[in-house]
């Protein structure tokens, strides 16, 4: 469930930024009008709702927002499973390493304790940092997840982090109970329990009993008695324990395994839960705090200006007419494909007719986009006609951060160059549809050069 919600408060924040695109009295209308449909069906407006109407009565092509969606909420995905198989194999290491036992000596309770309590303290460590939104690790993510910290995700990746931790402990638990089972079964295992400090038996044994209280009357058998606590404290200066029984020794498992459960898995178990609660509360306020929520609640609650006419333009399609229009392709040797835009195919007409091409935009730095200006600067200045072909995504509505890369190449490129922007659609054989290149010719218009324009593919326009 809580993985739904996060789904719907990316989608959300994708329809908000494709929003910006489109004017403040289309959205009103737009939004207005889908209100009273609601309310005309007795429904609430929901937000599910909402992106549902939008996706069938929009006719956009949501393929890319899915995709990136998906790219998002993998990369925690993969995150979780690597965590869980490093549990997995340390759990069961961890176990073995505690329980080896080469028969000369007895396996050391007062050690298996202090790596249970250990644990504890790591769990508790996580909850807390959760809490208060400690984000140690987030260098880490930043350089093998780079985009995270930007996407709509961010308040909850505290949240996200622990229970990834927690159900990477988890598994660590796991893996120890059963690598203890199977090495009951297969070894004759022989526990004492030892320590430098002056401590006599009924002293060790009050802490076992303190430590098993839990459990006490859930398998009884598995609260040491002081008569077993007494039999089995060892020193290694010891040569010999003739005096105790040989199966007295192993009569500590069921206590050692209750200890695991309690003291290891139970405190992730607890961990895992609030992680998923907390992310389930977050997402929740995410949303409801999200700018585009308030902006979106107020189109639908207030009625558009009347102006008196009596034709009702609700359900009319906003006017993408532009004064710009498509113009050619121009003749370039640089092509640029901006934010993954040609990926994973670019069109037939553009792959063999360029020497340089770039990347720009996306999950690339400042520094690398000003390296890749700099670098198509150098072969423009060589040429009679410079041109550029900038392809961007057609279905994804223009960013300010293509604006600000445009108005930095113009400044470093030629003043002659002409900067050919080429929305694609999501296939190489497909024209971007006419919604699509109004966005994108109203963008271009907005830049006021008459140099930088919308062309698109040969046959396609």
């Amino acid at each position: 469930m809580a993985d739904s919600r996060l789904r719907r408060l990316l989608a959300f924040d994708r329809q908000v930024r494709r929003d910006r695109a489109q004017s403040p009295v289309f959205l009103h209308r737009r939004d207005r009008r889908f209100a009273l449909d609601c309310q005309d069906r007795n429904q609430a407006p929901s937000i599910d709702r909402w992106l549902a109407h939008l996706a069938r009565v929009g006719g956009l092509d949501d393929t890319g927002d899915i995709k990136a969606q998906s790219q998002v909420l993998s990369g925690w995905h993969r995150l979780m499973l690597a965590f869980t198989l490093v549990g997995l194999i340390a759990g069961a290491l961890a176990m073995a390493g505690l329980l080896y036992y080469e028969g000369g000596q007895r396996i050391n309770l007062t050690a298996l304790l202090a790596f249970a309590a250990l644990q504890t303290l790591l769990a508790l460590i996580t909850i807390v940092q959760s809490a208060v939104e400690w984000q140690p690790w987030r260098p880490l993510l930043r350089r093998f997840m780079p985009g995270v910290s930007d996407s709509a995700l961010r308040p909850l990746m505290p949240a996200l982090m622990a229970r990834i931790a927690h159900a990477g402990g988890v598994c660590f638990g796991l893996a120890g109970v059963a690598t203890l089972l199977v090495l009951v079964v297969i070894q004759d295992l022989a526990f004492g329990w030892s320590t430098t400090l002056s401590t006599g038996a009924e002293g060790y044994h009050r802490l076992l009993a303190a430590l098993a209280w839990p459990w006490q009357h859930l398998w009884p058998a598995a609260v040491p008695e002081l008569s077993l606590v007494e039999a089995t404290r060892f020193f290694r200066a010891e040569s010999t324990d003739a005096q105790t029984a040989p199966e007295r020794w192993g009569q500590w498992w069921p206590f050692v395994m209750m200890v695991w459960l309690v003291y290891v898995v139970f405190p992730r178990l607890v961990g895992l839960a609030l992680a998923q609660w907390q992310i389930h509360r977050g997402a929740r306020r995410a949303l409801a705090g999200h700018p585009g929520m308030i902006a979106l609640e107020y189109r639908m609650e207030t009625p558009t200006v009347d102006t008196g006419n009596e034709h009702n333009d609700a359900a009319d399609s906003p006017d993408v007419q532009t004064a710009a229009q498509c113009r050619d392709l121009p003749d370039s040797q640089i092509l640029i494909c901006w934010s993954g835009a040609g990926d994973p195919e670019l069109p037939d007409s553009l792959t063999a007719s360029h020497l340089l091409t770039e990347s720009a935009g996306g999950q690339r730095s400042l520094e690398d986009d000003l390296h890749t200006i700099e670098r198509c600067g150098e072969l423009l200045a060589k040429q009679s006609k410079p041109a550029v072909t900038l392809v961007t995504r057609a279905w994804e509505p223009p960013i300010a951060e293509l604006a600000d890369f445009i108005e930095q190449a113009r400044q470093r490129w030629p003043k002659k160059t002409r900067v050919a922007l080429l929305p694609l659609a999501t296939a190489p054989t497909l024209a971007a549809s006419p919604s699509q290149l109004a966005q994108w010719l109203r963008f271009a218009d907005r830049l006021k050069d008459d140099r930088v324009f919308i062309s698109q593919p040969e046959g396609m326009n």
